[in-house]
């Protein structure tokens, strides 16, 4: 099920991450080369179509996820994985600092066979590298349906970067990536 289109000259595969709040994973990895599109959204849950309000409630059992599209000769899902495990904290259950819930959950919905055992060994590896002093908790599980969250939480970031969430909780956040990860910038952002 993983998807092998052609964007342009590139390559297309799809990873689905949850790791706390979907507008700072979106900001986080749209920092990336190799990214080449990114939506927020809904997935794990019960509740078919559910909505932001409703997935806030953690009565769905969705957890607030990104679908990446991303080229994997530029950035291979291994790497991705291990950038993700990097940039959230995986040994929290059903948060990620001030955000609590399910939805907050740490996440990765595999398309096929091979993205679970990719997820399954990257999480290995990253635990066994002391990066995390506490176990991981992060669930990886077959993606059943993504529901695309409503038009409004697409590139929240970049849209309101003054709002006090954005620069309280995802500016310091994308600084960590271009600290972390500068090598591996989108070229607009190596300027």
């Amino acid at each position: 099920m993983t998807d092998h289109t052609t964007h342009g000259a590139s390559r297309r595969d799809v990873a689905y991450l949850g790791g706390g709040c979907f507008w700072c994973i979106e900001a986080m990895l749209r920092e990336l080369a190799g990214v080449l599109d990114l939506a927020p959204g809904y997935a794990g849950g019960i509740r078919p179509d559910p909505t932001y309000e409703e997935v806030c409630t953690g009565r769905t059992g969705h957890a607030e996820i990104v679908r990446v599209g991303f080229d994997p000769d530029i950035l291979p899902y291994a790497d991705l994985l291990r950038i993700f495990f990097t940039l959230h904290d995986p040994t929290t259950p059903d948060r990620q600092g001030a955000d609590v819930g399910t939805q907050y959950r740490s996440v990765i919905f595999c398309t096929d066979a091979a993205q679970e055992r990719a997820a399954r060994a990257v999480r290995d590896e990253i635990a066994a590298s002391g990066l995390w002093p506490d176990p991981i908790v992060t669930e990886i599980r077959p993606l059943e349906r993504f529901y695309e969250a409503e038009p409004y939480h697409h590139d929240y970031f970049a849209k309101h970067p003054e709002r006090g969430y954005c620069v309280a909780v995802i500016s310091p956040k994308v600084a960590k990536v271009r600290r972390l990860f500068h090598d591996r910038l989108a070229l607009v952002r190596r300027v």
